[in-house]
């Protein structure tokens, strides 16, 4: 088997393991873009079955080609395009019913699919069987077993791709339908999806108009069905006349009756259909429960917190311990090759200091993306944004919104991006206004370091209250917004709760992976460059080199803006200029403290000890401590973020605008905050 490079298109509803199943492919060898004028994030990663290459593309997670969303509307046009030239539709099997309402859509695109029955484990776990000879008969096209968690099935998948690839017209089909249904087209013998005598009527009228006015066109049958929806792109791109064939959307019809055969199909080829999967109901009776959903949530993540700080910290102690060797060797090295101060200073307080710093926090977040990882592969996030829709949708935001929010515990970046599966622009840029109020993983080193100084054994608390905190500022900033607008949710969260599963190990070793390359990266790029800035602003003034660190630039630039600070309880020049780097990546506040209060290896015990003495003597306290933490979270979001959602609102002005209100909210938010903390420490 050779030839030229098929192009594979994977797509499915959301949760049903089409991530998975193309990691399981690819691995974490993937290529991650944007489609082309579109902010919307692409996948493509390579096989190879039997000599034959195959191009996978991993397409957004998706109910139906019906174009509401920005995800929708890319899935559609890239596998009507000529980019595809095989779509293999990912259904969880355990859940026929409600996945196969766009499998019969991708059937009608005249395009060969091959349908990949993943979770098949989970089928049998129920007690059920699918009857794979009957359900390609009812559709006409390949169905293949898999299981993604379990890697079982995988060849044989792209072996139907291989073979399927030239048969764009599904068949042999074999119907049995009742002699009543009185059917006097002949479509049967063609189509898998054949609507009633008055809509068939229609299609074929369409069809006529069509081949008169476009001859050219392709699978004009699709395109008749989408005019009779009154679907926006098709009747722009191809207008007919429809007087004397249809003066209404014939969608909710059109719908109904493809639900209609859905029922037939399961009805034929799904055994034990009625063998519950009883463990999921009894979970989630109280994991999705009104009143019991939320309290549960913030238990997990409290959980998630403690095993962050206990677990990370004691991995943290070694690390910490190996920077002290460094930093020592590196330093005598130096003082025995007889460099000079300046360039030793540069690079043990500037480079290993700020960077090394930065390093020795990698197992707080390596467990806090691991925990995350876990909850998102087992199913439970899924539930959590289906409990926060109906509070999400009395606040004015849609329950959609709360999926973004989810993602910025990870990283603001993707979550601003994952705003797009929102289908109104007000509600769009009401998501990425709060979603960066989200604590991302960046922000966990502050919360850690400070924290641990001035809460000792409450620290945990301390770190947690933060998450909650974003959340509550999140939620509230939109309930008033929307007051002040008048604007309501329209749109309620449509979401899939997918099975319980144990979490697939290798899924979850390359998003973790993934996500601790990106901290690495960071940590030897902007963190890196970050350092040598901060070092030079504070070693350099205006009359050039200085050994007083309070005639630096540093110095000059955070005297100027300490008054805005003072309010909060951050009026101390290096505390700003510590606040201002952190616009470049939240973790470099870490390394810019130990840089500006010259305390080598900060996040050491000797060293968070001589930080301590250091702010205290400067009468820096708890009260302060909590206000920067709290200043840290909700304050201007990191350079990255900023351009992101530069590009999502397409703005400057708006941009500029999202960014100093929340400059203001984190202004107000600490001010509350460093005076309540005061009256009570």
């Amino acid at each position: 088997m050779s030839g030229k490079v098929i192009n594979v298109g994977f797509i499915g509803n959301p949760n049903c393991g089409k991530t998975t199943l193309f990691n399981a492919y690819t691995g974490a060898n993937l290529k991650v873009a944007n489609w082309p004028g579109v902010t919307v994030e692409k996948k493509e990663g390579y096989t190879t079955y039997k000599g034959q290459e195959f191009k996978l593309i991993d397409l957004p997670g998706i109910y139906s080609l019906t174009s509401y969303t920005m995800e929708e509307k890319v899935s559609r046009e890239c596998i009507m395009s000529d980019e595809v030239d095989v779509i293999v539709d990912v259904v969880d099997a355990s859940c026929l019913e409600r996945n196969l309402y766009l499998t019969l859509q991708l059937i009608e695109l005249g395009k060969p699919v091959v349908l990949a029955l993943n979770m098949m484990d989970i089928v049998e776990e129920r007690g059920m069987e699918i009857d794979l000879h009957r359900l390609p008969e009812m559709l006409g096209i390949p169905a293949i077993p898999v299981s993604a968690r379990k890697r079982s099935g995988l060849e044989i998948l792209m072996h139907a791709v291989a073979h399927h690839k030239e048969y764009a017209k599904p068949g042999p089909f074999i119907h049995h339908h009742s002699d009543k249904t009185g059917h006097k087209h002949d479509h049967h013998s063609e189509y898998a999806m054949v609507y009633n005598d008055e809509i068939e009527d229609k299609i074929d009228a369409i069809i006529e108009q069509f081949r008169k006015k476009y001859p050219d066109m392709e699978n004009m049958r699709w395109h008749a069905i989408k005019t009779l929806e009154q679907d926006e792109t098709v009747t722009e791109q191809f207008p007919v006349d429809m007087s004397g064939i249809a003066d209404r959307s014939y969608e909710k019809d059109i719908i109904n009756q493809k639900y209609d055969f859905i029922e037939e199909v399961i009805e034929e080829t799904l055994v034990n259909k009625n063998e519950k999967a009883e463990k999921t109901e009894h979970v989630d009776r109280y994991m999705t429960s009104k009143w019991l959903g939320l309290p549960i949530f913030l238990v997990i993540m409290a959980l998630v917190f403690f095993l962050t700080f206990t677990v990370g910290d004691w991995l943290k102690g070694y690390f910490e311990t190996g920077l002290d060797l460094l930093t020592g060797a590196v330093s005598a090295g130096l003082e025995a090759a007889g460099t000079s101060p300046m360039l030793n200073s540069l690079l043990v307080d500037g480079i290993i200091s700020g960077v090394g710093g930065i390093l020795t926090f990698l197992p707080n977040i390596f467990i806090l993306f691991l925990a995350l990882a876990f909850l998102e592969d087992s199913g439970y996030m899924a539930r959590v944004a289906f409990v926060m829709d109906d509070i999400m949708s009395h606040l004015g935001l849609s329950g959609r919104a709360f999926l973004p929010m989810l993602l910025g515990f990870g990283c603001s970046v993707p979550a601003v991006m994952a705003s797009r599966a929102l289908e109104h622009r007000k509600d769009r840029l009401k998501t990425i206004l709060v979603t960066p109020f989200m604590s991302c993983s960046a922000r966990l080193p502050i919360y850690v370091l400070f924290s641990s100084m001035f809460f000792g054994e409450h620290a945990m608390l301390a770190c947690y209250s933060m998450y909650v905190l974003g959340i509550v500022v999140a939620i509230l900033t939109a309930y008033i917004i929307s007051k002040i607008d008048g604007s309501k949710a329209e749109h309620a969260l449509l979401i899939e709760l997918p099975e319980y599963k144990a979490p697939n190990a290798r899924t979850i070793a390359v998003y973790v992976w993934e996500k601790v390359k990106d901290y690495l990266t960071k940590a030897g790029t902007v963190i890196f460059l970050a350092s040598i800035i901060m070092w030079v602003l504070l070693n350099f003034g205006p009359t050039g080199y200085v050994t007083d660190i309070a005639e630096s630039f540093g110095s000059i630039i955070g005297k100027a803006i300490v008054p805005f600070f003072h309010p909060l309880g951050l009026g101390y020049w290096q505390i700003v200029v510590a606040l201002i780097s952190g616009i470049a990546a939240k973790e470099v506040v870490v390394s810019s403290c130990s840089v500006l209060f010259g305390i080598q290896n900060i996040t050491t015990s000797h060293g968070m000890d001589s930080f301590v003495a250091t702010l205290g003597a400067m009468g820096f306290g708890a009260a302060n401590a909590y206000s920067l933490m709290v200043f840290c979270l909700l304050y201007v979001p990191c350079t990255a973020t900023i351009a992101t959602i530069h590009r999502e609102v397409g703005s400057k002005k708006l941009t500029c605008g999202i960014v100093l209100f929340q400059l203001a909210v984190a202004w107000v938010v600490s001010f509350i905050a460093y005076h309540i903390v005061g009256l009570i420490l």
